[in-house]
């Protein structure tokens, strides 16, 4: 089977908790606070492994949470950082952000690496918190948690040509008689369920990739039949060949299906139009194919090459193979990427700024409570170690500093008010 677009959980490794501990050795006088920082987390990386042509991995392994840092020891030691959780991906993947939307990364060479979820950093030791007016701190932070996100993975296959056209106009005999491909082959409608790919190789010595995209119909831009799921792999191609029935077997106007399909790739992404494309005029083995060529060349306003072809009888297919690859050769790869350079030439990863986090939002309960929350808020909360004295206070000190008191009084808040965060209730004090 194949898997071309998946939704997974990805989540860093939290980092480890920094130490309180104070140094006792006998002859240290004074030793002072001796505990150590927390290893960071595992970041969750995606590296490209040419042999993956599918995302069939993730279809029934769908979370993964990367491992989290040693926690701080005493003796100021540190804890170990934690490895990164690498995860292969077949080239041509696409990583979006489930949630905004937003490219991650766009992966397409061997042994291209992207980090989707990073790890937590380790919390601090108390030995960090050591000042003149307090040296002997009791005090350390729990380590940051990762980030946990939920990402859509989107294979776009990397191929050079994408033969297009009605199902049954023999798009997948043409590419089993070019190529080493087996496509499955038979008369009746979306035959092909799945894109295959073949290697061809010229008579030169030339190669490149093929892939026989599965069958257009009229709506597939919008969804109709297979539509999205296969218009997307037409997307990197250099040069599309468009397979057309001359025979009219199916009793369709070979020149109302090439301007069918046109539309179809114009509706889908108008970039695609721009793409070089060559004609193929298929089944000239069969009756009035020849009668139905000329109309159609008659008819044909486009300034696009056409090579009359049996892909039965093999004839014609050494010149349109040869054209096929002086076309590539002289068509740089397009970006599809809005950001990317328009002189870019190559399709590389994409990295975004980080959404702004928000510091904290105050919401009300029916029972007339506070309810805090906000990224950065509940960050400093998972961080704080609550069995200590001097952790809550210094917990205070930062909910202060960030306006979060100011704001609740705003709100009406008064001293003895239940404040919710996350399933924690604190109290309210002026």
């Amino acid at each position: 089977m194949f898997v071309d677009q998946t939704k997974i959980y990805v989540k860093g490794g939290d980092g480890g908790n920094g130490m309180v501990a104070f140094r006792r050795e006998k002859y240290v006088p004074k030793g002072g606070p001796a505990g150590g920082d927390g290893g960071k987390g595992a970041d969750v990386v995606f590296e490209v492994e040419e042999g993956l042509r599918t995302l069939m991995d993730f279809r029934y392994n769908r979370h993964f949470k990367a491992s989290r840092g040693e926690h701080g020891m005493s003796k100021n030691q540190h804890g170990r950082n934690s490895k990164d959780m690498i995860i292969k991906v077949p080239p041509g993947t696409v990583v979006t952000d489930a949630d905004t939307k937003e490219v991650i990364a766009d992966l397409t060479e061997h042994g291209q690496r992207a980090i989707i979820a990073k790890g937590g950093r380790g919390g601090r030791g108390n030995t960090r918190f050591a000042t003149p007016a307090n040296p002997a701190p009791e005090l350390s932070e729990h380590g940051e948690p990762g980030q946990e996100r939920e990402v859509v993975l989107e294979l776009k296959l990397l191929a050079d040509v994408g033969l297009v056209g009605f199902p049954s106009v023999g798009k997948s005999t043409l590419l089993s008689v070019v190529s080493s491909a087996r496509p499955k082959i038979a008369e009746y409608h979306f035959t092909t369920i799945a894109p295959n790919l073949g290697m061809v190789e010229t008579e030169d010595g030339r190669s490149f990739v093929m892939a026989d995209l599965p069958g257009l119909i009229e709506g597939a831009h919008s969804g109709v039949g297979l539509g999205h799921q296969f218009l997307r792999h037409i997307e990197r191609t250099r040069v599309i060949v468009h397979v057309i029935d001359m025979a009219a077997v199916e009793g369709r106007g070979p020149y109302e299906d090439y301007l069918t399909i046109n539309k179809e790739l114009k509706e889908y992404n108008l970039r695609l139009t721009e793409r070089p494309q060559i004609i193929v005029a298929n089944k000239m083995d069969m009756p009035e194919a020849e009668e139905n060529l000329k109309e159609f060349k008659s008819r044909l306003t486009d300034d696009h090459p056409i090579f009359p072809i049996s892909a039965f009888t093999r004839q014609g297919l050494r010149d349109l193979l040869f054209a096929v690859a002086d076309k590539i050769e002289e068509t740089p790869e397009f970006p599809l990427m809005e950001d990317e350079e328009e002189d870019n030439g190559i399709n590389r990863v994409v990295y975004k700024h980080e959404k702004p986090q928000t510091e904290f939002v105050i919401t009300r309960d029916p029972d007339g409570s506070f309810v805090l929350s906000g990224d950065a808020v509940i960050k400093v909360f998972k961080m704080t170690d609550f069995s200590r004295e001097e952790s809550v206070r210094r917990f205070a000190r930062q909910l202060r500093g960030m306006g979060v008191d100011e704001a609740l009084r705003e709100r009406g808040a008064k001293d003895g008010d239940t404040i919710k965060l996350l399933e924690f209730e604190f109290e309210f004090v002026e």
